[in-house]
């Protein structure tokens, strides 16, 4: 497959793809090995899984930096769930996480 990554539109036709969203895509099984959970909050002992949260797949070399192979590679892919996934892109934009502070489980 042909893409370039450093295009926006490239990125989002290789999202909406088979191979990343198929039945068998690189998605469903970086999910499926991770056992359905955010691998960070796993790390600190929370349980975040599919059915509490929105999980989505983090390229831990980031997808404009990729080539093909690297996009689809399941050791360049974690799944995290949607709060966790924004913080490593620090989408909060300065904005403090009301749950900081709050004691985790």
């Amino acid at each position: 497959m042909n893409y370039d990554f450093t295009k926006d539109s490239e990125r989002k036709r290789f999202y909406k793809s088979s191979a990343w969203y198929g039945v068998n895509g690189a998605r469903n099984r970086a999910v499926s090995r991770d056992n359905n959970e955010c691998v960070w909050c796993k790390e600190e002992g929370r349980v975040t899984t599919n059915q509490t949260a929105t999980l989505e797949v983090d390229h831990i070399k980031e997808l404009k930096h990729c080539t093909y192979e690297e996009a689809i590679d399941l050791n360049n892919l974690r799944t995290l769930c949607s709060a966790c996934h924004n913080m490593r892109h620090n989408r909060f934009n300065g904005k403090k996480n009301k749950w900081a502070d709050d004691e985790k489980w």
